[in-house]
């Protein structure tokens, strides 16, 4: 009998939001927030917006003529608690301590576990996240930085990356953890991140901007010139997060992270009045083909450990829509293993698929400690 998954995926300014039941959509819906929603929260930690939010998720229910007790599950996206292994996990008061401290940050993601609590104790079932950004099944030496006191730390587009990855292992007739896959999410950050059987042994943290150039992330920096820049006077510590993340990468050099925008400048030598590009077209060619060739130089530096024995490389994330840029990835990467390519990012189907697989088995289901 088909189950009725109601998913949350939050943001900062909108809640993305989905009712199945099974695989069927009954509704899938942005919730946007006026800023007279969000005025009271200003300088607040996000997930202090929660009881808002429900009310409002609540309201759109009954508007649409959900009986919360038909809900059989509420799935919320995953936010920055511990560091946890990969799989479901069942909303539990120790996992929500973590959320709304922002155990490794305060970002609105933190408010899917939240949310998903708040919603099933009124529907009277589960609350569950999965794949939560901060899953960290890394290789003990993988974790090494050459500082102790700064070990690498996994955090990536998790519920993504291991979505596409048991797609692929799917096509090719196989399980997911029969498979060596290096996965590439491109968004406004990037992740690369190496797949053995199952487990994502090595993977940047993205949020930080560690890996290759992004469209708002400045990527992996020369050490010693970005010492000595932070040390200069010059800027705050405020004003090098930005540029590092937020303000880095393809915005710094372009003046914009659109990268459809840039692209279609590219193609045309056109730009509309509300442009925000500050570059040539020759500049931001060359800085789209900058941030190509380290993203497929970050692929490939994953692909080592592997011994190069790979089932398949995998692009996804917003910024495949760009056949240019998919195209070049892939022309540079396929030496490497076959390439598979799932342009967007649909966490609400990430989300719902992780639901199904649970509740068909709900021994996959672990308590967060």
């Amino acid at each position: 009998m088909p189950k009725n998954i109601l998913v949350i995926n939050p943001g900062s300014t909108s809640d993305d939001i989905g009712f199945y039941r099974g695989l069927k959509p009954v509704f899938e819906v942005k919730l946007e927030y006026t800023p007279k929603d969000l005025a009271p929260y200003a300088n607040k930690n996000v997930t202090e917006m929660a009881p808002m939010k429900k009310e409002i998720i609540l309201s759109y229910l009954k508007k649409n003529g959900i009986d919360l007790k038909e809900i059989d599950v509420v799935m919320g996206r995953g936010g920055l608690t511990k560091h946890t292994e990969g799989g479901t996990f069942y909303v539990n008061e120790a996992m929500l301590a973590d959320l709304r401290k922002g155990y490794l940050g305060v970002h609105p993601c933190n408010l899917g576990g939240i949310l998903a609590d708040m919603v099933a104790k009124e529907a009277g079932c589960p609350a569950l996240i999965s794949d939560p950004e901060v899953v960290n099944e890394m290789w003990p030496v993988a974790q090494y930085s050459g500082m102790p006191e700064l070990p690498r730390i996994p955090i990536f587009h998790a519920l993504s990356q291991r979505r596409v990855a048991i797609h692929t292992a799917k096509q090719l007739g196989k399980e997911y953890d029969q498979c060596r896959f290096v996965i590439m999410h491109a968004g406004g950050g990037v992740t690369v991140g190496l797949h053995i059987n199952g487990k994502v042994v090595d993977v940047n943290n993205g949020l930080d901007g560690e890996g290759p150039m992004t469209p708002q992330r400045s990527g992996t920096l020369p050490t010693g010139n970005f010492m000595r820049l932070c040390y200069s006077g010059k800027y705050t510590l405020q004003e090098m997060a930005l540029k590092v993340k937020g303000e880095g990468g393809v915005c710094a050099y372009c003046g914009t992270h659109d990268i459809k925008e840039i692209m279609d400048f590219i193609e045309t030598g056109k730009k509309d009045e509300n442009s925000h590009i500050s570059c040539s077209r020759e500049k931001a060619k060359e800085v789209i083909d900058a941030m190509i060739y380290q993203m497929s130089k970050y692929i490939a530096y994953m692909a080592a450990p592997a011994q190069g024995k790979l089932d398949g490389v995998i692009l996804t994330g917003a910024v495949m829509y760009s056949e240019y840029i998919r195209e070049n990835l892939k022309s540079k990467t396929a030496w490497l293993a076959p390439v598979f390519v799932y342009p967007g990012s649909d966490e609400k189907a990430a989300l719902k698929e992780a639901a199904i697989r649970a509740l068909d088995n709900p021994s996959l289901i672990k308590e967060y400690k």
